[in-house]
C-alpha cells in the first residue's frame, strides 16, 4: 500500500489536516503557516486525490478504509499515539471516523459531510457533476472565468464560498484542475455513507458549519449522529470551505479545539 502524500510545516504536537472531496492539501494553504507557529502540521492528500494514489484495487474507498489507510501512513511516519485532527467537508467526516477508530486525540470538523439522514442529498451530486462537467467541456473558458474575482465568487459560492474572490486566481485554477482530475472522485463519492458509530467517541469534538455554507444546509447537519458532548458552532460569514474566508479565525478555532 502506498503512503499518502503530505506537506509538513512547524514543530510540536502533530496536527493532521484533511481536505474535502475533489481537493488536495492545498485547500489548507492559507492556514498552515498560522498553525505551524505552534504545531507540527501534516496536511495530507487523501487517497485518490492530489498526489496520493487511490486505495488498492478491490478496496472500497469508504470512510472506514480511508482512515485505516491513513493510520498506516501515520505509523510509517512514526506516529503511533492518537493525534489531533482537523478536517473540512469529506475531511471532516474522515476526522470523525479517525476518532471512532481511536486515531484522534481531538477533532475539529469544518462543515463535515455525512451528517444527513438516509441517502446522500441528490443536490450534492448534481452540484459536483455540473461543476466537473463544465470544467471538462470548457477548460480554457472555465479557467479564464476563475481568474476574474467576481466570477470566481459566483462560480464557487456553493461548492466553496461566496468570498472566493479572496482566493488567489492561480489557487482557484489549481483547485479546479484537481477537482476534475481526481481519479477516485466518483467511486469515493459513491462509497462514503453517513457518519455511523460516532456515539462511541469520547475525545473532544468540535463541529462548525458557517452561516454561508450553501452546500451542506441545515438538513445536512443532524446533531443526533454525533455524541452529546460535541460542541457545535456556527461561525458568521464562513462558507463551505472557509479557509480563504477567514484564515485567522479558522486557525484559531483549530488551535483552540485541539488544545
Amino acid at each position: 500500500m502506498s503512503h499518502w502524500h503530505r506537506i509538513e510545516a512547524g514543530h510540536g504536537r502533530p496536527l493532521v489536516l484533511l481536505h474535502g472531496i475533489g481537493m488536495s492539501h492545498a485547500a489548507w494553504k492559507p492556514v498552515v503557516p498560522l498553525l505551524a507557529k505552534q504545531r507540527r502540521v501534516l496536511a495530507f492528500d487523501v487517497a485518490g486525490f492530489g498526489r496520493s494514489a487511490p486505495l488498492p484495487a478491490g478496496t472500497t474507498p469508504n470512510q472506514h478504509n480511508l482512515v485505516a489507510a491513513l493510520g498506516a501512513t501515520l505509523r510509517y511516519l512514526g506516529i503511533t499515539d492518537p493525534v489531533d485532527f482537523a478536517g473540512n467537508s469529506m475531511g471532516g467526516m474522515l476526522a470523525i471516523e479517525a476518532a471512532r477508530q481511536g486515531l484522534a486525540r481531538s477533532v475539529v470538523a469544518l462543515s463535515p459531510g455525512g451528517l444527513w439522514t438516509g441517502r446522500t442529498p441528490p443536490g450534492l451530486k448534481a452540484s459536483f457533476d455540473l461543476m466537473r462537467r463544465t470544467i471538462r467541456r470548457a477548460p480554457r473558458l472555465s479557467e479564464a472565468l476563475l481568474r476574474a474575482a467576481p466570477m470566481r465568487s459566483m462560480l464557487l459560492a456553493v461548492p466553496m464560498s461566496a468570498a472566493s474572490w479572496r482566493m488567489p486566481a492561480e489557487e482557484a485554477v489549481h483547485a479546479a484542475r484537481n477537482f476534475v482530475a481526481a481519479p477516485a472522485f466518483d467511486e469515493t463519492f459513491a462509497s462514503l455513507g453517513t457518519v455511523t458509530g460516532a456515539h462511541s467517541i469520547t475525545v473532544p469534538l468540535t463541529v462548525a458549519f458557517g452561516t454561508r455554507d450553501w452546500l451542506l444546509t441545515r438538513r445536512c447537519q443532524n446533531r443526533k449522529l454525533l455524541p452529546e458532548h460535541t460542541r457545535w458552532l456556527r461561525p458568521r460569514g464562513w462558507g463551505h470551505v472557509p479557509m480563504w474566508d477567514d484564515p485567522t479565525g479558522v486557525a484559531e478555532l483549530i488551535l483552540e479545539g485541539t488544545r
